[in-house]
């Protein structure tokens, strides 16, 4: 391969690597964030929520938008203390601040026409992945009507600058239904009577957005991509990994698995540090045949010694990054046949788009290998190298907080 043609495919995966490394990390993790609201009947007619918000973003958006430096000098120094009771005090001592910000920004509506909310009680203080979360009870009493109840969520906006891409995610039971929907500021509001497809788009389009926007995830699966040597070798990988991040998945949303997530993000950023090395301690061991098979494998797989091993360490990763899956959703309410939908096709929509970025980069790199081999190597090299390096630099700012 001449020297012209390798450091154009050296350039093009730099460019590739830095520009998945340049987005926002904290679309998927830390700049982002996301409320969590429950919805039920209560009594004489009226509607009862109970909103769970990110503690210190409360207390800074509320504290900005209604000028009470009181709440952000108390809030802040409480936060900052980690004293769970001083916490909930700074709110309640101004409820009146908190609450405002909340109701001019979140609503409950019944056939369109605007429900009128009320505190029911003190601000309590609850945890999720680590997070101090406040917990404000709202009763709201509507027009005497039939029904036909909806809420709208534009709590902690893009333009307020403290984060991105707040996600709301509302678990309901009214109106003789039960179900769950994901807000966000492209579709801020929801209709209990939502048909079934809507619900089904909410939810699938919120895993695939993760996904996307999860620039360490998808480095984990360019690792995986780069260091295949055979289709069925990326297809056994993430059906491995598939598999693994489904079942912690799916039990940590439903609170059978409760792993703190600064533990969970630097196991993951390592997990892409090696699934990459992987590949390259190959390149360094086998040169030019670190795409051969090592032997004609046994059995249905016909994988050899190294492909299993592989297989065993993307699942095990898998079982990490599903905690991570996790965490974007958060629901935390009693288990229910709806409650396991959601979380189902949450799931869908992270493979759909983990199989498109499969189907639309593996063909590319069997066709490079087999027209060249040698650039095939160099590039998958160079991937595995920029992926490597990334994973370090993220599992090192993750452990010490850089």
């Amino acid at each position: 391969m001449s020297h012209r043609v390798r450091r154009a495919a050296i350039g093009i995966t730099a460019a590739l690597i830095g520009f998945l490394s340049a987005a926002p990390q904290a679309a998927a993790h830390g700049f982002s964030s996301t409320a969590y609201v429950h919805v039920a009947e209560g009594d004489g007619g009226l509607v009862r929520t109970a909103l769970k918000l990110e503690y210190d973003l409360l207390v800074v958006s509320a504290a900005d938008a209604e000028h009470d430096d009181g709440l952000f000098t108390a809030g802040t120094a409480a936060f900052d203390a980690g004293d769970t009771k001083a916490q909930g005090a700074a709110l309640n001592a101004h409820a009146a601040s908190a609450t405002s910000y909340v109701t001019a920004r979140f609503a409950v509506t019944a056939d369109g026409e605007v429900c009128t909310p009320r505190r029911a009680g003190d601000f309590a203080m609850d945890r999720q992945d680590g997070v101090p979360y406040a917990v404000l009870p709202l009763d709201w009493t509507c027009p005497e009507i039939g029904g036909g109840h909806a809420i709208r969520s534009g709590l902690f906006p893009d333009a307020e600058t403290y984060v991105s891409g707040t996600k709301t995610i509302v678990t309901y039971d009214l109106d003789g239904r039960s179900g769950s929907a994901a807000l966000d500021a492209a579709h801020p509001s929801f209709s209990v009577d939502q048909p079934w497809y809507a619900w089904f788009w909410e939810f699938f389009r919120l895993g695939a957005e993760h996904l996307l926007t999860g620039t360490d995830h998808i480095l984990f699966l360019l690792a995986l991509i780069a260091g295949s040597r055979r289709l069925r070798e990326i297809v056994l990988a993430a059906t491995s990994f598939t598999l693994a991040h489904s079942v912690t998945f799916m039990l940590a949303a439903l609170g059978a698995v409760d792993v703190p997530s600064r533990l969970v993000e630097p196991v993951i950023a390592l997990s892409i540090a090696v699934v990459a090395g992987w590949y390259l301690w190959r390149i360094r061991r086998r040169g030019g045949h670190a795409a051969d098979l090592d032997t004609a494998g046994r059995g249905h797989f016909s994988l050899d010694s190294a492909g299993w091993i592989r297989l065993g360490v993307v699942f095990c990763f898998g079982l990490v990054h599903g905690l991570g899956f996790a965490g974007a959703l958060g629901i935390d309410q009693a288990w229910s046949w709806t409650l396991l939908g959601s979380l189902l096709v949450f799931n869908v929509g992270i493979e759909v788009v983990q199989l498109s970025i499969i189907a639309a980069v593996f063909p590319l790199l069997t066709l490079l290998r087999r027209r060249s081999p040698t650039a095939g190597l160099w590039v998958t090299g160079a991937v595995s190298a920029g992926v490597a390096a990334m994973g370090l630099v993220w599992f090192l700012q993750r452990v010490f907080g850089i």
